[in-house]
């Protein structure tokens, strides 16, 4: 099994990765085993934890996250392609490279920019973070 990490956030370019990810699919040796993941940043605010209750931070990152997820998911659920997905929070870079290793991902295939990105950046800033970080071969789809 070639496994792949493919993380999306619900952006439109992160939508398309699913699509991209199932025309490389004849590329790989092995199958795929293809890995989704979703990352939401921290509720750090300390006035926020003063209202909201710990639980109800997590529903609701939960909840975003699924949404984020769905597009990619409807995709390999109608190609009928296997999959896991997840949802971390943190820091987006570290997060990915982090689930990359400890999932023994072989690759990482992202967007190159998604919700936050300039358009005069060439990377965004996850996507430049994710390739100083990681150990396995990052691919760039637009």
């Amino acid at each position: 099994m070639h496994r792949v990490l493919v993380p999306v956030d619900g952006s439109a370019a992160s939508e398309r990765l699913a699509d991209a990810l199932l025309g490389l699919r004849e590329w790989y040796r092995e199958p795929l085993e293809v890995h989704l993941l979703n990352v939401q940043p921290p509720i750090a605010s300390g006035t926020v934890k003063m209202f909201i209750s710990r639980t109800q931070i997590e529903d609701y990152l939960r909840e975003e996250g699924i949404k984020a997820l769905a597009g990619a998911r409807a995709r390999l659920d109608a190609a009928g392609v296997p999959y896991q997905h997840h949802i971390g929070i943190g820091d987006a870079a570290e997060t990915i490279v982090a689930y990359a290793r400890e999932k023994s991902c072989h690759q990482i295939v992202m967007s190159t920019r998604g919700l936050g990105g300039m358009a005069s950046a060439l990377l965004g800033s996850v996507a430049s973070g994710v390739l100083r970080l990681a150990e396995v071969p990052v691919t760039f789809i637009k």
